[in-house]
This record gives structure tokens, C-alpha cells and sequence, in this order.
């Protein structure tokens, strides 16, 4: 089975003729109570017929085009709605492959998204974004693609990643295809409001391609001029707010708004205030997950679950909706194709079981064609074979020991002023905390709650070791924690109060060329993510068994945190304040920009 997606152009006397009643539908919904997202109402009675992959006619009685090859779905009366879109998600994150995301995603309404492939480049470079863009391709899904603009997150000054990515890569990309549309999220915000050339100039390459730019703007948002300067070079959107006043700031100068509701940040609740106690206008505000691990996507859902979390803050159902679809599509430019049921869209369906808030989905239409009923897929979707550049990509040549985790002190013995790295539940930001601990023999010794963090250069360019403490954690017995997933420069990041375990744990994810590895002096648990270091292309139920296997060994020594890995992954990605650790050390934000500061005070 195919799915495709041919452009309006390449179809529109067939969908016209079938309108008409003049060509008979390949598909027709009758008796649907239609959720219109472009004027807001819940129509009765209302018949969709279909043509191919899009849509020819959406009305009270489609009889006119049904012949003896249509299928034909009576929804008796059941809410239909477009499927559902991800205006900000980056597939990696998930630990799945596209065809595993599709799969895990498609029966929970999903039928498309905007996808940052920014974790495999950063370690294959465009090779990778390419194998993400070809597989997406092959899957039902309306998967549009983002060129990674921060290849390294901010340059390689503050960390070593495996490939880097200018103006010219960029310019690249956008010659494979329409589904290529935008430039991913510039979180090098300090450089592009300073004018550097390589983020300026990548911005250029997609203006001058027609594309949109996607950003990641985390200084404070009462500096106007600042928040003026990013927005003046051309980035129309962002998704890192996380209070009302980020929203309404981004909103006044014509940006559009995404509210993330991921696995483990929450930022939907406080940001949708915007709208449910300031009433200001919802057009420009998107709904996004920007991630959902695949544990979550199995308990939780994806866009699904955060439709149904909006309304729980008050959100009336059909707004909501509207965040999830065409919000979305007229953020890209796309509405002329997705996030919407009307004639010459592609259609892309959901029909919903029980009350509309429940938001419930029963079936799901893909490109026309009927891709999962009652929770399961209905089709069957191919391998795709990975080349082996992706999946040996861990280049560390010596085996790590347990010294490689001590931390020498200035001092031989007594106290020293440190900075620790305070990690906050279901937040992406963390808290520089500096604390006193005391030192033995020229070595740091831990305090109770506290853990080290190590970071390996993995991609085989210098060898750089960096050292940090962490607070939050919450480890009350020996334990450490290996993972190749450190966005986003994913080196081999380690955590843990026990120098042994520690080396365990990272000679363990060596060996398996990359995933995630939890050892105690009891136990061990394992998650092979061979491709990049980053997924898995094993059926996403396996993965996500694998993944709760994690969180359950995280718990056991007393890492109780909400979809705990998904927070711990954030540690080194230096774009998000206050501060990380890379190879290369502590890295904070300041409002002129990034700085390395050292770990002794």
C-alpha cells in the first residue's frame, strides 16, 4: 500500500469532477458531526467525500458521489475532526524511528507534524536529516521537515558535536523537496540578535528559499529590544514560553505562540492563561509536545492527550482543536493542504468516539485512506533499511575507568565553594546553586544529595572529559546512569554518586553503541538505541517497555521524577538556562550570551 500526497494541481480535475457528482469518490464519511476548525461551529449531518488522498466535497448529502468501488463509513453521528498536527517535535527524542513514530502515533489522531530532526544531525549531519526525511516518506503521515539550525546548539567554542551545519548545508536542504519547509528552532538566540554571520546567514539561505524560521528564545521576555532584534531577522514562531507574559510579549509583536505539554514539562498550564484569564486571541497559539517519550505515548497519547489537557484548563473543545490543526497549518503557510475538512485538503480524518472533550479517536484517515481503527494500525508499514554509518557511531577507542570520575579539588583536604547544577521536575531550565562540600586527598567528596555528572566527547575529535555536580537527582543508594541521548550535541553523558558503577554504565553504552544504561550494585537495565545513539527501529512497543524498564530503574535508587530520563537528557544542552555541562564544561547564559565558568568558585 501507498500513501500519496500529490499536490492539488496534480488532482484537481478529479477532485472538481467528483464534486460534481461527474466521478465517483474513493471514500465518503456520512452522517458526521463536523468540528469546523475554520469557522468554529459543530455541524450535524454533514458527508465527507474523497478522491484519492484529498478532499472533493464537504456537505449535507454526498450520495450523488458514491459509486459500487467507494467505501463508505457511516459515522453515525460521531464527532469528526482534522487530524490532529505537532507544530514542534523532534522524532529522535522519542527513541523510534519515523515509521515506529507513525505507528505509535497515527491511532491517537495524529496524521502529521513538523519535525526538527536536529538530534541525529549533530551527529551525522545532513546524511542524517536525509534518512529521516526519506523513511518519513514512507509512512502515512503529512511529515514536513526542518533543516537543524544549531549544528553545534551554539558553536563549537561550548561543545563538540559530530558534524556542524552553516548557510550552505542549510541552502542545501531545501533543494530535496516541498515537504523540507522551515529551519529549525535557532537556539543560538544570543547569536542571532548579535548579529553572528553563520546564524544570520542561515536565515537568509531560508528566506531566500521561501521557508519559515522556527525559534528558541529563552531570555527573559520584558527586554524588548532583544526579543525585537531576534524576531526582526525573521523567526515568525517559538516555543519556549513558560509563563503568561512570554505569550502575550511574543503575541504583541506578531510571533506565533507554541504551548508545549511534553512528557516532562508542563508548560500548557501557565501559558494558555494567556487566553483563559487575559482572553487574548487564540489564532497564533499552537499546540506542541516537543517531546513525548515512548513511554508516555503509550500511558498518555500524544496530540490527543494534549488537546484533552488543554480543555482541563479550560480551554472550550473546539479552541483546543483548533491549536492542534489549523492554527498549525497556517503557522507553515499550509493550510491549503492540512489542518483543515474542506474541499482539496488532504484528508487527513479523525473520527472521535464519545463526548467531544473526551477526545476519543476511534478511526484515523490518512491521505485518504483509513491507517488505524479502535487503538490499532489497520496497515502494515515497511522496514527502512539504516546505512551502517548510522549505527556505529559511538567513537570512544580506550576503555573508561573509574578514575575517569573523580573530581580533583584546588585543595588537599577542607572545604571548597562549588557550583552544582539544581535540576527541577517537569521544567527544562535548572537553577545554579553554589554550595560548600569538603574535600579529601585532592578529591571532591559528595554530600548526600548530590550526584556527578560526566560528559565524553563520543563523536571521535578530541577526547574532552568535563565534570559537574548535580542536585535533584534524588539517587539514596550507589548507582549511575549512562546515555549516548545528551541533547544536543549527545555525547556520552554519565550521572552518578558511585565512581565504578559510573564506568560500568558507560563502558556498557560503549559496547552497545549507544542507548541507556542504569546499573546498581544490585541490578541493571538496558535500552539499545543503536541508530545514531538516539533510537531504536524495534517495533515502539518494545521501546517503550524498554523505556519504562528505565524509569522504574531510575526509581529503585531513588530517582523519582516525572518521566525522569526525559529531564535528565536535558542536562547538557546549553542553550537552556540557567546552566549545563559539555565536554568542554559549564556552560551558562547570560544576557550577552553563553560562558564557560569553572565548577570551584
Amino acid at each position: 500500500m501507498t500513501f500519496q500526497r500529490p499536490a492539488q494541481y496534480e488532482c484537481l480535475r478529479d477532485l472538481t469532477a467528483t464534486a460534481r457528482g461527474d466521478m465517483h469518490a474513493t471514500l465518503v464519511i456520512q452522517h458526521a458531526t463536523l468540528v469546523n476548525v475554520t469557522s468554529g461551529e459543530i455541524l450535524s449531518d454533514i458527508d465527507i467525500a474523497v478522491q484519492g488522498s484529498r478532499i472533493a466535497y464537504v456537505g449535507k448529502d454526498a450520495t450523488h458521489t458514491i459509486g459500487s468501488n467507494t467505501k463508505v463509513i457511516d459515522a453515525a453521528g460521531r464527532y469528526v475532526a482534522p487530524g490532529f498536527l505537532d507544530g514542534h517535535c523532534h522524532i529522535e527524542s522519542s527513541q523510534i524511528t519515523p515509521t515506529q513514530f507513525a505507528r505509535a502515533v497515527l491511532p491517537k489522531g495524529t496524521t502529521g507534524g513538523f519535525f526538527d530532526a536536529h538530534e541525529i544531525t549533530n551527529v551525522l549531519g545532513l546524511e542524517g536529516l536525509k534518512l529521516m526525511l526519506e523513511e518519513a516518506r514512507t509512512t502515512p503521515m503529512a511529515a514536513y521537515m526542518q533543516v537543524a539550525s544549531c549544528v553545534p546548539s551554539t558553536n563549537p567554542e561550548f561543545e563538540t558535536n559530530g558534524v556542524t551545519i552553516g548557510p550552505k548545508e542549510v541552502a542545501e536542504a531545501f533543494t530535496w523537496g516541498d515537504d523540507m519547509v522551515a529551519l529549525g528552532e535557532v537556539m543560538n538566540f544570543p547569536g542571532v540578535v548579535y548579529g553572528d554571520d553563520t546564524m544570520l546567514g542561515e536565515i537568509e539561505e531560508t528566506l531566500k528559499a521561501k521557508r519559515i524560521v522556527d525559534g528558541h528564545y529563552t531570555w527573559a521576555a520584558d527586554d524588548d529590544k532583544k526579543l525585537s532584534a531576534y524576531i526582526a531577522a525573521g523567526v515568525s514562531g517559538d516555543h519556549e514560553v513558560t509563563t503568561i507574559e512570554d505569550v502575550v510579549a511574543r503575541l504583541r509583536l506578531g510571533q506565533y505562540v507554541k504551548m508545549r505539554r511534553g512528557s516532562a514539562w508542563h508548560d500548557v498550564a501557565e501559558t494558555i492563561k494567556a487566553y483563559t484569564e487575559r482572553n487574548l486571541d487564540t489564532r497564533r497559539m499552537v499546540l506542541v509536545t516537543d517531546d513525548r517519550s515512548p513511554e508516555s505515548l503509550v500511558d498518555e497519547g500524544h496530540m490527543d492527550f494534549v488537546i484533552r489537557h488543554a480543555i482541563a484548563q479550560g480551554v472550550p473543545p473546539v479552541i483546543a482543536i483548533q491549536m492542534a490543526t489549523i492554527n498549525t497549518a497556517e503557522r507553515f503557510g499550509l493550510s491549503n493542504d492540512i489542518g483543515i475538512i474542506a474541499p482539496g485538503r488532504f484528508a487527513d480524518i479523525v473520527l472521535l468516539d464519545g463526548p467531544l472533550v473526551d477526545v476519543k479517536v476511534g478511526m484515523t484517515i490518512a491521505a485518504g485512506q483509513v491507517v488505524a481503527e479502535n487503538g490499532e494500525m489497520t496497515v502494515e508499514l515497511p522496514n527502512y533499511p539504516y546505512p551502517q554509518s548510522a549505527i556505529e557511531s559511538v567513537h570512544l577507542s580506550r576503555v573508561i575507568t573509574a578514575d575517569d570520575f573523580i573530581i580533583k579539588s584546588p585543595v588537599e583536604n577542607g572545604k571548597v565553594d562549588v557550583r552544582v547544577i539544581q535540576v527541577r521536575e517537569n521544567h527544562v531550565g535548572t537553577i545554579e546553586k553554589h554550595m560548600q562540600i569538603s574535600c579529601s586527598n585532592g578529591h571532591v567528596e559528595l554530600e548526600s544529595g548530590l550526584s556527578k555528572m560526566v560528559v565524553f566527547e563520543r563523536h571521535g575529535k578530541n577526547g574532552n572529559i568535563a565534570h559537574g555536580l548535580l542536585a535533584g537527582v534524588g539517587f539514596d543508594k550507589p548507582a549511575a546512569m549512562a546515555t549516548t541521548v545528551g541533547h544536543d550535541s549527545h555525547n556520552l553523558m554519565v550521572i552518578g554518586n558511585d565512581d565504578a558503577l559510573m564506568a560500568k554504565a558507560a563502558n556498557l553504552i560503549v559496547e552497545m553503541q549507544g542507548g541507556i544504561v542504569v546499573v546498581s550494585k544490585e541490578s541493571m537495565t538496558k535500552l539499545p538505541l543503536p541508530i545514531a545513539g538516539l533510537m531504536s527501529e524495534a517495533p515502539f512497543e518494545e521501546v517503550a517497555a524498554g523505556s519504562k524498564a528505565i524509569s522504574h530503574a531510575l526509581a529503585k535508587v531513588g530517582c523519582t521524577m516525572n518521566y525522569a530520563f526525559m529531564t535528565l537528557s536535558l542536562l547538557s544542552l546549553v542553550v537552556i538556562p540557567e546552566i549545563r555541562l559539555s565536554d568542554k564544561g559549564l556552560v551558562r547564559i547570560t544576557d550577552k550570551g553563553f560562558e564557560i565558568v569553572p565548577l570551584f568558585i
